[in-house]
């Protein structure tokens, strides 16, 4: 349920439901929402489209921001990362990435993670608690304004603190507030999820927002993913990619995005690289190649730049269509698999 007092959790229909409840006509929760999310307007009185009523029931009534910005973190290469602060003092990171074509704002969606990726600086934190759709919507309102000036935010991936999944109605309420034509109205193929491979909510989470999927996957073996990602104990590679498999949102158009973290001596091998194929072998599928980003927490490191290379060849040589990611903002540690709200 939302929250009542919080407007960001709430969906554009329940705010013209419970407008119109309460003597309200609805079509006012269309003028917040523009407001809100297509112009960044949070203070009720510069809301003049609404009557001095309304204005005054929405200061006295009404949360319109969930987050505070406690720090803002900038790279050598253009990131922006941020430290984010809650009303419960919950504290949670957000990284904004531009690129020549796009600006990609990675968003989280719990406080820590429960998942224990052993790679990985959050699954290091542990679990706190959920996002609310609010605070997640509300990350979108923040880090925008410390966008690069000119450049909307293109892309939202989420990718940042926690697993999704775990979160979904949550995070299903976000997105439609994203790829809404009367909110931030984002293209639905700008989206991403990622979700280390919490098997029965995939089709849940595509069959309400027509949102591109990422999946973690790390590994081309059950043991070395077991020791890497130890959801995969509960669902190992043969359940993950049969139910890929039998997605009908995944087309050659709409890919499923593998996300492949390269550690050095776990999971770089000739051999793991040369079951990749067979492995993906029917899934339309993208491999993103992500060497790792070393942190405190964990003794593992990237690969050699040769021993990269040489990965990439033989996936490549089997004609699996890969990209090789370069990690943005590691200088301030918000490279992926580093979020920790470290000082």
């Amino acid at each position: 349920m939302p929250d009542p007092l919080q407007i960001k959790s709430h969906s554009i229909e329940s705010l013209r439901e419970r407008f119109a409840a309460e003597g309200v006509r609805p079509f006012r929760a269309d003028q917040i929402a523009s407001w809100l999310y297509a112009r960044g307007v949070e203070d009720p009185d510069a809301m003049t489209d609404l009557d001095l009523a309304l204005r005054e029931r929405i200061r006295n009534e009404w949360s319109l921001s969930a987050l505070e910005v406690e720090r803002v973190d900038h790279s050598v290469d253009g990131t922006t990362k941020a430290a984010l602060v809650a009303a419960d003092g919950a504290r949670i990171e957000s990284v904004l990435i531009p690129e020549e074509d796009r600006l990609t704002l990675c968003v989280s969606t719990q406080v820590g993670c429960a998942m224990a990726c052993d790679f990985c600086a959050t699954g290091f934190m542990g679990f706190q608690r959920n996002l609310t759709t609010a605070e997640i919507v509300d990350q979108v309102c923040r880090m925008r304004e410390h966008a690069p000036e000119g450049r909307p935010i293109s892309n939202i991936v989420f990718m940042g603190m926690g697993e999704p999944l775990l979160n979904l109605d949550a995070v299903v309420e976000a997105i439609r507030l994203l790829i809404h034509p009367k909110a931030f109205a984002m293209a639905p193929r700008r989206v991403t999820v990622s979700t280390v491979g919490l098997v029965p909510k995939i089709g849940e989470l595509l069959a309400q927002v027509p949102v591109n999927l990422a999946v973690s996957l790390h590994a081309a073996t059950d043991d070395v993913r077991d020791r890497l990602v130890p959801l995969n104990r509960r669902f190992p590679l043969a359940v993950l990619l049969e139910t890929l498999r039998g997605l009908e949102t995944v087309t050659v158009r709409r890919p499923v995005f593998f996300e492949y973290t390269l550690i050095a001596g776990v999971n770089d091998t000739p051999e793991q690289a040369e079951r990749l194929p067979g492995l993906l072998h029917g899934i339309p599928s993208k491999l993103n190649l992500i060497p790792m980003n070393a942190h405190p927490d964990s003794p593992y490191g990237p690969p050699s730049d040769e021993v990269i290379d040489r990965f990439l060849r033989i996936v490549a040589g089997k004609g699996l269509r890969v990209t090789l990611r370069r990690s943005r903002g590691p200088d301030i540690q918000a490279a992926c698999g580093q979020l920790a709200l470290r000082a």
